[in-house]
């Protein structure tokens, strides 16, 4: 019955492990120019069940840690951080991970790391860290047990062939990071020139910035009215690999299908709807189903040129709208070198890996 407040734009896996452990997410909105928590929202959703919050650092930015460390202060809530997309990002130079009191790194086939599927759990907190040491050792005590505690634990641990994938890669991770903060930066001046797209703010306290998706808004308007999606797949049939419906709010999400019988804490209401069945995040919405583009990182490991072909793309489609109205849909058939374009940006990605 404890509360959790989550961001509401976000994959379902930040909010079902609140519900595995019999408590409850509250779903709030996020920042309109970051696609991060609101800590305003977050603030105002705080009751005197409210435990802990898990702000996510999600696509190419990180939450407002300063603000959300000082509510987690003010009422005495836990940070859990998402850094499921934040491999080496730093928030006035603290890496991300290290600002809570624990954190949780992806190593899912698309991250920025990536060994097939696990994680990393990071904490400054012993206790944590001896929780952590039993549930993914099959219960079995931390080999330093201070504080004695007793769990059904899981088999919740990478291989060591896993790890050892991984530990390459972090020689790799700094440069590559910079690599991405550079050809994001081109792609982004570059795209800010053209009407109806705008760039998403970064916070000038993140000092490295780990850009899992770069994303950017797209303005129906200015684009007469051409809905998002129509506009996606223009751009990937120019040979652009990208997104449009990459998260939903988990709240409208099929994958979170929550079956109250199963979780008997959840208070009801009248009609016995959920607690989020009245939930509105109108900024997550809006991001989900109507303006962000997301394309993804290693498309950033390319050159300076490739992210001018990317702005090249986008400037076509504007200046063919009349044609884009006219298209197939959902397969957009504008004559382009877009297969071409995009098997250069795939071999760009294999070659940049060093051979060992």
């Amino acid at each position: 019955g404890d509360e959790v407040i989550v961001p509401a734009y976000t994959f379902e896996a930040t909010a079902v492990p609140v519900l595995k452990l019999q408590a409850v997410p509250v779903f709030v909105d996020v920042l309109p120019d970051t696609y991060c928590i609101d800590p305003r929202a977050a603030e105002e959703a705080v009751t005197e069940r409210t435990r802990a919050m898990i702000p996510v650092h999600l696509g190419m930015n990180m939450a407002d840690m300063d603000e959300l460390r000082s509510l987690a202060v003010r009422s005495s809530l836990k940070i859990l951080e998402d850094a499921a997309h934040a491999h080496g990002a730093r928030w006035k130079g603290r890496g991300a991970g290290s600002l809570g009191d624990a954190g949780s790194f992806s190593m899912q086939t698309t991250k920025l790391m990536t060994a097939g599927e696990g994680g990393i759990i990071t904490t400054c907190d012993d206790e944590v860290f001896e929780r952590c040491q039993s549930y993914v050792n099959c219960g079995r005590a931390s080999e330093t047990d201070r504080h004695g505690h007793q769990v059904l634990g899981f088999n919740y641990r990478m291989t060591e062939f896993q790890a050892a994938v991984l530990r390459v890669q972090l020689e790799r991770l700094v440069s590559q990071t910079e690599h991405r903060e550079n050809t994001a930066a081109r792609l982004s001046q570059g795209l800010s020139d053209i009407p109806g797209i705008s760039i998403l703010r970064r916070d000038e306290r993140i000092t490295r910035r780990a850009i899992y998706q770069y994303i950017f808004k797209y303005d129906p308007e200015a684009f007469d009215g051409i809905p998002r999606n129509r506009f996606v797949a223009a751009l990937e049939a120019e040979g652009v690999p990208c997104e449009g419906l990459f998260y939903e709010p988990v709240y409208r999400s099929s994958l979170f299908h929550v079956d109250p019988a199963d979780h008997p804490w959840l208070t009801l209401g009248r009609d016995g709807r959920l607690p989020w069945a009245d939930t509105d995040c109108p900024v997550a919405e809006r991001a989900a189903y109507e303006e962000s583009v997301w394309i993804p990182h290693w498309v950033l490991l390319g050159t300076a040129a490739e992210m001018d072909e990317i702005v090249e793309a986008v400037e076509k489609i504007r200046g063919g709208l009349d044609e884009l109205r006219k298209a197939e849909h959902p397969l957009i058939r504008i004559k382009s070198q877009g297969r071409a374009n995009r098997d250069r940006f795939e071999k760009r990605i294999r070659d940049s890996v060093p051979a060992k």
